[in-house]
């Protein structure tokens, strides 16, 4: 066993070596083939002997299966944004207030660096092994994503070399670069899904994937440029941090450069402002930052930057062009969105065939008719808008669609004050994707096993055109998904059938209506006790609930209203779903009228049914803590919540406390 042992330790150790070479170093030393075979028999061997499985191997790029969502993390250092420039003149602005900040006659070096335009990501590592990876999220508190992140090879698993500090967080950019997005986008477009409007968005979306193994098909590349919390690290410099990245393998940009002053920075910025458009992945400006890392410390943060680095942003590129046609898409939110179909032509290397017109109050503003002269603007490397008209050629003004473009269904508008037209029919293909995760979701009718990869084959193959069809699902229509065999088939249609019996809140929260949340819902299904009545309810009646108001009043008189949700419910009852909300009479119920938080993990209950719990016994489950709480109820590990009650003095009691109080 200790030679299989020896084996498996081989081959990961040549795995990241190859990692490091075509990462790192860009000179790999075998083919795509051979390091496919290579990782291959190391799979083999870890799968034939599962004891000498581990969390570092370089199999787990893979993917690891279905996640449930994300938890959030804490950064040990904040993670924050960089002020902007736009000219030399704000350039030089800020070296004076840098040479202020700092201590008086020692002369300041800059780094300045590709502002690579992706998504920001903090690795975290123990004792060289990585054990975190995370959005930046608001600064404060990211997205746990670290499964997603394994998954992609330019990231190391484990620190090579030596110097490798106890405790280190690595800032860095995931981006993709534009033959990928390309790539993406074209299989997307072939599958009749929405493409992605840029490389970044791309990126971001992937990193957001609940299904890990569709995230390893998405190959993102990953730069490391900036140093968080660390314990244990020697280093004097940025410049010497940099280094060091290398030596760890942690893929930094080949392109970065110690400047003695701010002339050779504009220097490094002028020269790539005429090149980046010969990179193979889109940058939007140039980070500048103070080499010496005692003199960051000098000069400190602002409440959301750091003052000794600023980014230097490109100003946007724009050219003139003839409008074709002006299309109209449909989001999977349902907001229709116009779209100017464009001559060909080409803007920042890019040849540009569409722009954003952003809503239909944007096309009233610029006037703008088929057959006009724009100008069109690429800024930051991302999808084209339209800035003006330069030539009124065309006739005929464009009118707003009243029916969808995709299903034909009702258009609305639902404020006067709001910009944005939506379809409401529930079952428009093109919302539908984004319609039945909602409907499946946890807090919906919580259909196990009914994640994104199933829903996305389930739409892809038409087996799904609306909510009712997910109960004709036959044991021979889910054989057709990707590795679906028996048991997974089973699991997935009880998880169905269970569903039919979920509470009348649970369905009408399921359905989506615009503006009815989870507590909404509840107050209608309390009201209204069958989904029958709130189909003939009236505007008036729907007006005269407390917590309703009229905006959402009228979004329920037109969702029920139309024919296509008419016939959806039947179905839907056919289906043997239950209409009917059972509502406890007690009144004198200890919970009745408070106002409740939970918070942490319940070992009896899922936090959804402890909520529904709490509701029929008259008490208001609430999101968020405030003076107005009544108590909390914290499970195990509890998160901000629990802290904000102790802050606030709030009551907070156990699971045990909770279950006493419904008993």
């Amino acid at each position: 066993m200790s030679d299989i042992k020896k084996t498996i330790e081989s081959f990961r150790e040549q795995i990241r070596h190859h990692d490091y070479l075509y990462y790192v170093l860009s000179q790999p030393k075998v083919s795509d083939k051979e390091y496919d075979n290579l990782m291959r028999r190391l799979k083999d061997l870890e799968d034939k002997y599962p004891q000498f499985k581990s969390g570092e191997s370089p199999t787990v790029r893979v993917g690891g299966g279905i996640l449930e969502g994300f938890k959030t993390v804490k950064h040990a250092q904040k993670m924050f944004s960089l002020d902007n420039t736009y000219d030399f003149s704000e350039l030089k602005d800020w070296e004076e207030r840098v040479y202020k900040g700092a201590a008086k006659n020692r002369k300041i070096e800059f780094v300045t660096e590709l502002k690579i335009d992706g998504v920001s990501v903090n690795l975290t590592y123990r004792n060289g092994k990585l054990v975190v990876g995370a959005t930046r999220g608001d600064g404060e508190t990211g997205e746990d994503v670290t499964q997603n992140i394994k998954t992609i090879r330019a990231i190391p698993l484990v620190l090579l070399g030596k110097n490798i500090p106890e405790f280190i967080e690595i800032r860095g950019e995931i981006y993709m670069d534009r033959v990928e997005f390309n790539k993406l986008n074209k299989e997307r477009e072939e599958e009749g899904e929405l493409i992605f409007a840029n490389p970044r968005n791309a990126a971001s979306g992937s990193l957001k994937l609940l299904d890990s193994g569709l995230m390893s098909k998405r190959r993102l590349s990953f730069f490391g440029h900036s140093l968080g919390a660390c314990s244990g690290l020697k280093v004097k410099t940025h410049w010497e941090f940099l280094a060091q990245l290398k030596e760890w393998g942690v893929r930094q940009n080949m392109h970065s450069q110690l400047c003695q002053n701010l002339d050779e920075a504009e220097e490094y910025c002028n020269v790539w402002d005429k090149k980046r458009t010969k990179l193979t992945y889109d940058i939007d400006g140039i980070v500048l930052k103070v080499n010496e890392l005692v003199q960051q410390k000098e000069l400190g943060f602002t409440l959301k930057s750091p003052r000794w680095a600023v980014a230097y942003k490109y100003p946007a590129h724009q050219a003139t062009t003839d409008v074709l046609k002006i299309n109209v898409n449909v989001g999977r939110t349902g907001v229709i969105t116009p779209t100017a179909e464009l001559k060909p032509v080409e803007c920042a290397g890019v040849v540009i065939r569409n722009a954003t017109l952003h809503n239909f109050d944007e096309i009233k503003r610029l006037g703008i008719k088929v057959g006009d002269r724009v100008l069109i603007e690429r800024a930051g490397e991302v999808i084209p808008k339209v800035i003006k008209v330069v030539e009124f050629k065309g006739e005929e003004a464009f009118k707003i669609p009243h029916t969808c473009p995709v299903c034909s269904g009702k258009v609305v508008k639902e404020k006067e004050e709001d910009v944005a037209y939506r379809c409401i029919n529930p079952s428009c293909p093109a919302q539908l994707e984004r319609a039945l995760l909602h409907f499946a979701s946890r807090g919906a009718m919580d259909i196990e096993g009914m994640g994104e990869a199933v829903v996305s084959q389930l739409v892809r193959l038409k087996l799904v055109r609306n909510f009712a069809d997910i109960y004709k699902l036959s044991s021979e229509d889910l054989g057709k998904l990707e590795l679906f065999k028996k048991k997974k088939i089973d699991n997935l249609l009880s998880g169905i059938e269970k569903s039919k019996s979920r509470t009348l809140s649970r369905l009408i929260y399921a359905l989506g209506i615009r503006h009815v949340g989870e507590k909404a819902a509840y107050v209608l299904a309390r009201e209204f006790r069958r989904l029958d009545n709130l189909l003939t309810a009236k505007k008036e009646d729907l007006d005269s609930i407390y917590e309703i108001g009229s905006v959402m009043a009228e979004s329920i008189g037109d969702y029920f209203s139309q024919s296509q949700t008419r016939k959806l419910i039947e179905e839907l009852r056919k289906s043997g779903l239950n209409f009917k909300e059972e509502v406890s009479q007690n009144q004198s119920s200890i919970l009745a009228g408070k106002a409740i938080v939970f918070t942490g993990e319940l070992k009896d209950f899922s936090r959804q049914r402890a909520e529904e719990l709490a509701r029929n016994l008259g008490g208001n489950p609430v999101a968020s803590v405030s003076k107005n709480t009544d108590f909390v109820v914290a499970g195990e590990n509890p998160g901000s919540k629990y802290d904000k009650a102790v802050k606030l003095g709030v009551k907070i009691i156990n699971e045990e406390k909770f279950k006493e109080m419904i008993r």
